[in-house]
């Protein structure tokens, strides 16, 4: 798992697979519980291969956006 964040952005990606993931992928909006809807699932041949997090700063707790690189960057 790794995590890359854009704070031009408030954005987070969180990567669920060490595979490069191609185009392709269906995405799904999660609703948050505030009802905001802010996530969405990356699905991969039935697998969930990843998280977009949008208001990451605020959806994720700060050890976690700590251990992210910027995009672009492994």
């Amino acid at each position: 798992m790794r995590i890359t964040y854009d704070p031009e952005v408030d954005a987070a990606y969180i990567y669920l697979t060490d595979v490069e993931l191609e185009p392709g992928r269906d995405t799904i909006p999660l609703e948050t519980p505030d009802g905001s809807a802010m996530v969405n699932m990356d699905w991969k041949d039935g697998k969930i291969v990843g998280l977009e997090v949008l208001d990451a700063s605020i959806l994720l707790h700060p050890d976690l956006l700590a251990q992210a690189t910027s995009p672009g960057r492994s």
